[in-house]
């Protein structure tokens, strides 16, 4: 188990991920830096889910991403040898990987479609109603980032909504 503070790093970009992170507790934040220098969050990661750029550890390759903890954290840390140990041993552990295999492709189709098919603020209404548990966790600047927008589009779409 590894046991990071808030501002800590789990993964850094341009280093090969050892092992996936199975979060026991806490909040992660998953970003890059694009080539002005902005940090464009892509996802967060809580309790109950994994901490990995996939294709790259899968592949074993460097991470374009980095995967900071917004909360002090507790992760459970399977290694890439363990994983694939698994899979030749235990058919079942298989097809729990593919599982995860499966949910990580949704996630990413379903991401990418909310940027090609939905307005900020239907963004915005569908993020709070998929992770209520989030939206007090993360800061309005960490989420404009995630949905795409510049906060001041943020705060105006809160206070429209608050309106109605």
């Amino acid at each position: 188990m590894t046991t990071l503070q808030a501002k800590q790093f789990y993964i850094q970009a341009n280093t090969i991920q050892r092992d996936i992170g199975f979060l026991y507790q806490g909040l992660i934040r998953c970003y890059f830096i694009d080539a002005n220098g902005k940090e464009i969050t892509i996802r967060f990661i809580n309790e109950n889910q994994y901490a990995t750029h996939y294709p790259a550890f899968i592949n074993r390759t460097p991470s374009k991403y980095y995967f900071q903890c917004l909360e002090p954290t507790k992760i459970l840390n399977l290694s890439h040898e363990h994983i694939y140990t698994g899979y030749e041993r235990y058919p079942n552990f298989e097809r729990y990987g593919r599982l995860i295999a499966e949910r990580v492709l949704l996630y990413q189709e379903k991401r990418i479609d909310s940027f090609l098919f939905q307005s900020a603020e239907e963004r915005y209404l569908n993020f709070i109603e998929e992770h209520p548990e989030l939206i007090h966790r993360i800061s309005l600047t960490h989420l404009s980032s995630y949905l795409g927008i510049e906060r001041q589009s943020l705060t105006r779409i809160r206070k429209k909504l608050s309106r109605r």
